[in-house]
């Protein structure tokens, strides 16, 4: 029946090939690329079966600097392993000794995940990769993957200013940090986001790779494959280096690296010219924070306490301050500064102290009366806040004059608040600060405020865990998401009576004579930032305050990590929101607002001007827009290094981020080696014989597919 269905078949092909060769041609391409087609959606389909992606992970990928690398990296065809969880250190051994199936790939439990456990991994060629478990709730005894001494050898303490104070000698900063996150892994660590997909991995362990009976499983077995391949190697100064000479030399340069990069946020309670140059008779106080966080794997920074506490207050200083009636009176300028990069050795402040060094600022280092600094604030005992000087430039006594004053302004507008501000001690070196960096170029008057004495109060600096939790951020059960926006928490209270004395003490430092009484922190404004920068990125206030076309920066889950395009998510908002709370709602149609050099009266270079998508018409779904005016501007965090090309820079942060192609990770079942060659030998076997095939068939082509003669075509 076979050979008779074929037979028919040809003859029907046969009769329909009478027709002209190109033609013929056409048809046979066409069934060709059908074929194709189905192949392709049928390889996906196998593919989907095959093959779970997990969806929600975050990698550890490769950083570099002027001497090292560190994080991690896959081969560059990913790296794969039996799957093994580890939830118990004895688990360990058989990943490391007993386990017949090496390489394994570890779901590593987020209590385990800490430098002894990692450094035994590091040291065995048996692991090829590492997926971590979120540990809940957060590890009780702390973990900071930072190092003990944060931007070390970048601040103002070295061998030749305040030696004894060098490397952490006095006061170790951050006794918790391990620094993990600066050490270099040669497999692909990845963090597992969400717990569902780490019980499919479970599961799939369970049901394939428990070991029975104190002997090895059997195949098939569950197993992973991480894909996080870096393009560069070993530091900055090779890195940058090959991208520029692809850069110089070739048509399609492909770059390996880029510098970390982004810009600050600056803005003055009086206006000034932006494009000019400030009076250098004309006095400012500088207040300045960080708005960066990092932890061991990318874009994972919630930075709670080591950044958002402090930004967050810096803030509301601003917007407390903006609604004095008197500021325009003032004496001295007050400077509302956001630094980028800070935790990177002091990318933003570097830049900025360079700039006012060449004369790319409007300000000069000349103009600064003294430094306020706002570091991590919300973790206080006993409602005290700590401010820390510096002891060497204090040796100078026209300095020493100046910082006591500001120290007795302080702690006197600290009086019948619920916050106390104490002196942490003359002998007592700064800590970790932006401000350090503005002492290498000259001797400011200057305080960092922190909530802590000595070592940090911070257990998870640096890290996946300093979380909302951390800084005891909690809202009722129930609430709408509209709810929690405007519930007005503990944290927001105590964060806004910090800024409550802070800017009573700023408008008395900037010359101010009225009863500071007056001078208020909003609470709620500080419990809507805290849900913005912590909680949800995209609400309905964030909403209302940012462009419309930058709204698709709003993301659900706030990070701060400084990152290689800018400006990123938190930068922007930053901008706006303190765009928001210090500016003026101005009548301009949108044309005048985005072109506001063609309006006479709109003083450009004094002012930056924003058309923003407003909030819903109650009685609509669409925005009621408007024009905002403000003092807000931008200015590159970009170190100086890179505008030198001095990548082996020892003076400036020479940080850098690799390149990668793709980030992936998947779970699948896999054969035993002897099932495995096995296939492939049926398969090789396989193609033989249709290769021989092949070539039988076409060389008797002739023979087996000739045409029969026409019986009534017959000829006499």
């Amino acid at each position: 029946a076979g050979r008779a269905w074929g037979g028919r078949g040809m003859e029907a092909a046969a009769g329909s090939c009478r027709a002209p060769l190109p033609a013929r041609c056409g048809l046979l391409r066409g069934l060709l690329l059908a074929v194709l087609a189905a192949g392709s959606c049928q390889g996906n389909s196998v593919e989907r079966k095959i093959y779970i992606p997990l969806n929600k992970t975050a990698p550890c990928v490769r950083l570099l600097n002027a001497t090292h690398q560190i994080g991690c990296q896959s081969s560059i065809s990913g790296d794969t392993g039996v799957i093994h969880v580890v939830e118990k250190e004895e688990d360990l051994n058989w990943v490391l000794a007993d386990g017949p199936h090496p390489p394994y790939m570890i779901l590593l439990d987020g209590n385990l995940f800490n430098r002894r456990v990692m450094l035994q991994l590091k040291g065995t060629s048996r692991v090829s990769g590492l997926a971590v478990a979120v540990a809940k709730p957060s590890p009780p005894q702390g973990f900071s993957p930072g190092l003990k001494c944060p931007n070390d050898g970048f601040g103002v303490y070295s061998k030749d200013y305040g030696p004894q104070f060098a490397h952490c000698n006095t006061t170790v900063w951050n006794p918790v940090g391990s620094g993990l996150s600066y050490e270099d892994f040669a497999f692909p660590i990845f963090l597992l986001e969400d717990a569902n997909e780490t019980q499919v991995i479970k599961q799939c362990y369970q049901d394939h790779n428990v070991p029975r009976d104190g002997s090895g499983p059997e195949y098939p077995l569950c197993a992973m494959q991480l894909f996080s391949h870096m393009h560069a190697v070993t530091s900055t100064v090779t890195c940058m280096r090959r991208s520029s000479l692809q850069s110089t030399f070739s048509i399609n340069p492909e770059v390996v690296c880029d510098p970390l990069l982004d810009y600050n946020v600056w803005s003055t309670l009086q206006p000034i010219n932006s494009s000019g140059k400030v009076d250098p008779e004309k006095e400012v106080i500088m207040v300045a924070t960080r708005i960066d966080s990092h932890s061991f794997f990318w874009n994972i920074a919630p930075g709670a306490e080591s950044a958002v506490s402090s930004f967050v207050t810096h803030l509301a200083v601003a917007e407390a301050l903006h609604k004095v009636s008197d500021v325009h009176l003032l004496q001295r300028n007050i400077m509302f500064t956001f630094f980028q990069g800070e935790t990177f050795d002091y990318i933003g402040s570097s830049r900025m102290v360079y700039d006012m060094e060449k004369g790319k600022f409007p300000l000069s280092l000349d103009n600064i009366h003294s430094f306020v600094e706002l570091n991590q604030v919300a973790l206080r005992n006993d409602s005290i806040l700590w401010m820390h000087t510096d002891p060497v430039s204090r040796m100078n006594e026209s300095v020493e004059v100046q910082v006591r004053n500001l120290l007795d302004i302080l702690s006197s507008s600290s009086v019948g608040a619920s916050v106390t501000l104490q002196e942490a001690g003359y002998s007592q070196p700064l800590p970790p600060s932006s401000f350090q960096r503005f002492l290498r170029a000259r001797h400011i008057p200057g305080v960092v405020l922190t909530d802590h004495k000595t070592a940090f109060q911070n257990r998870y600096y640096q890290s996946m865990y300093d979380t909302p939790e951390n800084i005891r951020l909690q809202y009722p059960e129930g609430l709408s998401p509209e709810e929690t926006l405007e519930y007005v928490t503990d944290t927001a209270k105590s964060l806004a009576e910090v800024a409550t004395v802070v800017a009573r003490a700023l408008y008395r430092l900037a010359g101010g004579a009225n009863n500071t009484s007056a001078i208020q922190a909003d609470p709620k404004t500080v419990s809507r930032m805290l849900y913005g920068f912590l909680i949800k990125m995209n609400n309905s206030w964030f909403q209302s305050i940012i462009k419309p076309d930058i709204k698709g920066i709003l993301g659900d889950v706030p990070q701060h990590y400084v990152a290689v395009s800018s400006p990123v998510n938190t930068t922007y908002l930053v901008q706006y929101v303190l765009a928001n709370l210090t500016g003026t709602v101005v009548n301009l149609t949108r044309e005048e607002c985005q072109n506001p050099e063609k309006t006479p009266s709109s003083e450009k270079e004094m002012y930056e001007y924003a058309w923003v998508q407003g909030s819903l018409d109650p009685n609509s779904t669409t925005r009621i827009p408007y024009c905002v005016r403000s003092t807000v501007h931008l200015s590159k965090a970009l170190s100086p290094a890179f505008e030198l090309k001095q990548w082996g820079s020892t003076e400036y942060s020479t940080w850098t981020e690799s390149r990668w192609k793709e980030i992936r990770a998947r779970i699948f079942l896999v054969a035993s080696k002897e099932l495995e060659i096995i296939t492939l030998v049926v398969g090789i076997a396989i193609l033989v014989f249709s290769l021989l095939a092949t070539y039988f068939i076409n060389a008797k082509a002739d023979v087996l597919f000739s045409i029969p003669r026409d019986p009534g075509a017959v000829a006499y």
